[in-house]
């Protein structure tokens, strides 16, 4: 048993009183070069080049045996190798846009703008409106449709305005001409002249779009974005919008759209308002773009660096597009997913793993189950039902217990185009085939393969796939303290969002219902205010402007997790360890349980996209995230700290939810 700590990685002249996250990293990051590729780069990366590359190792294997293309080792294969087949891309050239571009060709009234945005939509081009299905949150047996705001090309609304956003603005104009400068040929021969201002037609229509929108700290309230419309009150809400032709283009079953959940019911009207006035040809423009922009990145060389130049470079600052393999595994791992990750768990989940992570989930709940229970905050009728939902709490741990199903997915070696259109709408069928469905409580959302971990609030359950149960997160060999500092906290983070500001408005069931009482929501809400006020004062390291902070409305819920992991995973550590916990290489199991918890979060981020990342990540940036110690009692105690010291935090301005 070792203790789990790289000590190259430490900065000793950085103290852990003044700066947790520079003194476990600090060595690190002074030789750290984030890759041409990339645009952030640290512990969570390090393993998914690891996933990446012994998937990498299985899909090729699978490419050059070519089995049959009905088993899932030959669906993958035929993928891979469409996509690394650069001759036959180069030899193709434009011809895979001909079709689809005849189709927005022949649009001549909103009805036709509706249905071919919802064909492109269905074949993975973003569309008029991001659909998806899952539980109903207001009937959580039931699968429904959820519709949320689209239409616009940049990353969110604040784009189209925001002063610090006009050279974004300057580069995606440029980028939208370039790509119709390169598709010229294609739209020729499909028989579409945009006209000479195409470019400017589409972005007016985009910033009335962009006007529309909902901001992403309004969108992400649980409560304000759900609006469930029957059929007929979604079309009496929405004129100018066919929602039958919608249906039609997406491939909707009738069953399917009898509800849906509309999440900005306005900006869907907004649009409707847009389909009636602006002009059919402004709209078979920006048809256009969307389709270019959405499939360049599987023609011509030209096309694919054009897309890297604009998506790449301008929005993230990522100097070199990622090799051609790296991205032909993740063309399989969005599109075959699960059958890539049913071949990586054969070859690389021990069974060990799952039983070790069984416990340390186990001790995280017993935590839960032992705060919730003291909560001096909490009254006796809000505990009750938060004892409730974490008795219903579902973990899954590794991988499903069954994998997908792709015999329905058609695959040619030959077409890669052709690929990615039937993979997206093989995937859309197969959500839509979900209403009217019971519940799949054995599906997953993520791939084995998958670095990451999540909670779903309108199933109330906690998934931690395979590829995430590694050091510094997880090592079945290591002492436990920084087991329950790295994934124990992962595990608690995820179980927390069932608490946190927008999971504590769903109860055990998966209901949208209001389980609390007005005073200890109020309660909850003044400590969730506190660590919003914090965050709103933290500067980020990679960005060098000490005027640059946080939104800490847009990350409170990911920080109450992030507060929760860390108190919930420590409770967790000292049931598991009791008195016993050695000290190993001069540091107490109190001490080893937060150097890792500040391990996790090993990572540098290239100024531009760490800027980007401000403005659309719920997530506050990596150094903050392991600094939050300055909020626990424990670290205090564990280090010694001292006011003055750069994570001193006085008694009373710790903020402690849970």
């Amino acid at each position: 048993m070792h203790h789990g700590i790289d000590r190259a990685h430490l900065d000793p002249s950085v103290r852990p009183q003044d700066d947790l996250f520079g003194h476990v990293n600090g060595g690190w990051l002074a030789t750290a070069t984030i890759p041409e590729d990339r645009a952030r780069y640290g512990a969570f990366d390090m393993l998914r080049e690891n996933a990446e590359a012994a998937v990498r190792e299985l899909i090729e294997r699978a490419a050059e045996q070519q089995p049959a293309l009905d088993t899932p080792a030959g669906k993958v294969g035929a993928l891979y190798a469409s996509f690394m087949d650069t001759d036959r891309v180069a030899e193709v050239g434009l011809t895979p846009l001909v079709d689809p571009l005849r189709r927005v060709a022949a649009v001549t009234s909103p009805s036709d703008v509706v249905r071919v945005a919802a064909q492109q939509e269905r074949e993975g081009t973003d569309g008029l409106v991001h659909v998806w299905v899952t539980a109903d949150a207001g009937s959580p047996e039931d699968y429904v449709v959820y519709l949320h705001q689209g239409g616009i090309g940049l990353p969110d609304e604040a784009y189209y305005t925001a002063e610090e956003h006009a050279a974004v603005r300057d580069a995606y104009r440029s980028y939208l001409a370039g790509l119709l400068e390169l598709a010229g040929p294609a739209l020729t021969e499909a028989g579409l002249d945009l006209g000479a201002d195409a470019v400017d037609r589409v972005y007016v229509l985009e910033e009335r779009i962009a006007a529309a929108h909902w901001d992403r700290v309004a969108a992400r309230d649980a409560v304000r974005s759900y609006t469930r419309l029957t059929r007929e009150e979604l079309a009496a809400q929405t004129p100018g919008w066919d929602w039958q032709a919608w249906a039609d283009g997406l491939g909707v079953p009738d069953v399917a759209w009898r509800q849906v959940v509309a999440r900005q019911p306005d900006v869907l009207a907004a649009v409707g308002s847009a389909l009636a006035e602006v002009p059919v040809a402004d709209w078979r423009a920006w048809l256009t773009v969307r389709l270019l922009d959405g499939l360049a990145p599987y023609l011509t060389d030209e096309l694919v660096e054009a897309s890297f130049d604009f998506h790449g470079r301008t929005l993230s600052g990522t100097p070199t597009n990622r090799e051609r393999w790296k991205r032909g595994v993740g063309l399989v791992e969005s599109l075959l997913g699960e059958a890539a990750g049913q071949m990586y768990v054969e070859a690389h989940f021990p069974p060990a793993a799952r039983e070790r992570m069984g416990e340390l989930v186990d001790n995280v709940l017993e935590a839960f189950r032992r705060r919730i229970g003291e909560l001096e905050w909490m009254g006796e009728e809000t505990r009750a039902k938060a004892l409730e939902k974490l008795a219903a709490f579902r973990p899954k741990i590794g991988h499903p217990p069954t994998f997908r199903d792709y015999s329905a997915y058609v695959l040619d070696p030959q077409d890669l185009v052709g690929n990615v259109r039937r993979g997206s709408a093989f995937e859309t069928d197969r959500q839509l085939a979900k209403v009217g469905a019971p519940i799949d409580r054995d599906e997953w959302l993520m791939t084995p393969q998958t670095v990451n971990a999540y909670y779903h609030p309108m199933l109330n359950e906690i998934v931690f796939p395979a590829a995430i149960l590694q050091p510094p997160f997880f090592d079945v060999d290591a002492d436990d303290a920084v087991n329950y500092g790295g994934i124990g906290a992962v595990i608690a983070h995820e179980i927390g969002h069932g608490f946190d500001d927008q999971g504590s408005r769903y109860a055990g069931d998966g209901s949208l219902t209001d389980w609390w009482t007005e005073e200890d929501r109020a309660r909850f809400d003044e400590r969730a205010q506190r660590l919003v006020a914090q965050f709103d004062r933290l500067s980020p390291r990679d960005v060098p402007d000490d005027a640059v902070t946080v939104n800490g409305g847009l990350t409170v819920g990911e920080n109450i997790g992030d507060l929760c992991g860390l108190e919930l995973a420590h409770l967790a550590y000292t049931i598991a360890a009791g008195d016993d916990a050695p000290v190993l290489d001069g540091w107490t199991g109190e001490q080893r349980f937060f150097l890792g918890w500040a391990s996790v979060w090993r990572g540098v981020a290239r100024e531009e996209e760490a800027r980007r990342l401000l403005s659309v990540d719920p997530h506050a940036p990596a150094d903050l995230r392991a600094n939050t110690v300055r909020n626990v009692d424990a670290f205090h105690e564990a280090f010694g700290t001292t006011e003055g010291d750069g994570l001193w935090l006085a008694p009373e301005d710790r903020v402690r939810v849970f």
